[in-house]
């Protein structure tokens, strides 16, 4: 499936109670003193991390959020209920923002975790709590706090075990497909992957792995050239990474040294991630082509050494 990994949406956290003015009014008893209660508070925008979320499609169509309002304060000191949270559940590795100042809010990875990325506004106190020994009939209440809003810029950076990394029209693609059940875009032209693809590789009858089929790069991608640094991003939490040459180039080998050179120049520590290399398509090459020794030669199209792949694949997750 194809992957949205940047979203901006609109936050807005309820406003707090307002509180009450009110007196007693019982039999037997002329001259009740204050008894209006506090109003509730508003209620806050929380982001959960759903580990059943892949991406973040959902909110290409759903874009706003609020909260609710917090009641106000009754009679007989009694306080204003609370409004409801909003919690918006968003994928594994996602950033937080404030689109406006920039400033990262929240860098969320833990399944199940929770931020309160807005506060409600807190409900304001009823004329009861104004009484003093020289103001016993306080008619004067507060007003709640108005709840806040706020622009959020979303950002997804991968948690995948394995990225496929290449030039354009290295196989990788193909690759994906063959190793998974994934469906992506496959052509002969240039940057037919404009976005990064996930699948699902079963390693064996009880392990699995998810595979991600990055982008393109070209030379001078950490500047921002192609498809840019958009996508390098998503290297960066990905445990082990699978460089995808086409061995039918004229020099895989430059290719492949262009590759590790934009990694680096990105991001040094991306250096030391685990990592395989794979000569694709050879298919295309002459019987008789000379190999590289200790190098892993695959066919994504014929399905040539894709077992192998397979099982090195496994034993550096098992390494990770």
């Amino acid at each position: 499936m194809a992957l949205v990994d940047r979203a901006v949406i609109r936050v807005q956290s309820g406003d707090g109670g307002s509180g009450a003015v009110s007196f007693r009014r019982e039999k037997f008893v002329p001259k009740g003193g204050p008894d209006g209660g506090d109003g509730g508070k508003g209620g806050s925008i929380l982001l959960e991390v759903d580990p059943n979320l892949a991406n973040l499609r959902d909110f290409q169509y759903n874009r706003h959020f609020k909260a609710g309002d917090g009641a106000n304060g009754m009679r007989k000191q009694m306080f204003g209920a609370d409004g409801l949270d909003c919690v918006v559940k968003v994928p594994p590795g996602t950033l937080v923002y404030d689109d406006e100042s920039g400033d990262l809010l929240a860098d969320l990875i833990e399944a199940g975790s929770r931020t309160e990325i807005v506060s409600g506004g807190w409900g304001g106190k009823g004329n009861a709590r104004f009484a003093t020994s020289t103001r016993q009939t306080p008619r004067i209440a507060e007003q709640g706090q108005k709840g806040s809003s706020k622009s959020l810029r979303l950002e997804l950076k991968l948690l995948a075990d394995i990225g496929l990394v290449g030039f354009p029209n290295a196989g990788k693609s193909t690759l994906l497909s063959a190793l998974t059940k994934a469906q992506p875009k496959v052509a002969s032209y240039p940057f037919t992957t404009l976005s990064p693809n996930l699948g699902v590789m079963r390693l064996d009858e009880w392990t699995t792995c998810t595979v991600a089929d990055m982008p393109g790069l070209i030379e001078g991608a950490h500047q921002g050239k192609g498809l840019g640094t958009r996508f390098l991003r998503h290297i960066e939490r990905t445990k082990v990474l699978v460089f995808v040459v086409d061995a039918a180039v004229a020099d895989p080998s430059r290719e492949l040294e262009i590759l590790m050179l934009e990694l680096e120049q990105y991001d040094q520590s991306l250096t030391g991630k685990p990592r395989l290399v794979v000569f694709n398509k050879t298919d295309l090459l002459p019987a008789r082509a000379r190999r590289q020794p200790k190098t892993l030669y695959i066919s994504a199209k014929t399905g040539t050494g894709l077992d192998q792949l397979r099982k090195r694949i496994s034993r550096q997750l098992k390494k990770v």
